[in-house]
């Protein structure tokens, strides 16, 4: 089932778009602010995401999540739905990534049809994009296309900042990234410190699964790599 995210300050619109879509049969998780919907979306990404631009007290806020969630996921269908319908703000969401921008007054069915299109492409896409976003280092596994990772074909839990970690050291077994590749490839922007944290923790959920485990290298004063397996 399809997994769509509203993010909308006001309660009856946004109870009233969730009702429709699950009788469309989508799944929907709906939020009333942007803080609230980046908590649940470093856990896990939506299939796509439908945002106001003025969330609560930002006014900008959707504007702002749109960035945050272009930055997480290059292929993720973002709508923005807003009564926000001057020509500077439309050309503001599509050109901060979001796919397209409606008015509130869009009716339903064009709403739902507006939907399926972009189903259909990013299925389109996604298949194009399922086999070189497939990668396999021994044991461990990662599908990019759902973010997930697998160790021995278990699945591992990682939020969105560990799941990019992992994918940035293991696509190149062997060589060494500095804290400063890792922040670029997790698109956060944190101190050295919690970059640490995040490989401790990183580690502690592979080694849950194998207490073997032992494939993240630290190399002393310049960062981490990802040690190929020795069978």
């Amino acid at each position: 089932m399809k997994r769509i995210a509203i993010v909308e300050d006001e309660a009856a619109i946004r109870e009233n778009y969730k009702e429709v879509l699950q009788q469309q049969g989508y799944s929907v998780q709906a939020y009333a602010n942007r803080p609230s919907a980046m908590q649940a979306f470093s856990t896990r990404l939506p299939d796509l995401a439908i945002i106001d631009i003025g969330l609560e007290d930002e006014i900008d806020g959707g504007f702002t999540l749109c960035q945050s969630l272009r930055a997480m996921s290059s292929n993720l269908p973002i709508i923005f739905l807003t009564a926000r319908d001057s020509d500077f703000d439309t050309v503001c969401g599509l050109r901060l990534g979001a796919d397209d921008y409606l008015s509130k007054d869009v009716s339903f069915p064009h709403l739902i049809a507006r939907l399926a299109a972009l189903f259909r492409r990013a299925e389109l896409q996604g298949k194009s994009l399922e086999v070189e976003n497939l990668l396999e280092r021994g044991a461990l596994t990662i599908d990019a296309n759902r973010m997930q990772v697998f160790w021995n074909q278990v699945p591992i839990e990682l939020t969105v900042t560990e799941f990019w970690m992992v994918h940035s050291l293991a696509k190149r077994p062997g060589h060494v990234k500095n804290r400063q590749d890792l922040m670029q490839e997790a698109k956060i922007f944190v101190d050295d410190s919690t970059i640490t944290s995040h490989v401790k923790r990183i580690r502690k959920k592979f080694i849950a699964q194998d207490a073997e485990f032992d494939c993240i290298d630290t190399v002393y004063g310049m960062g981490y790599r990802w040690e190929p397996q020795v069978n």
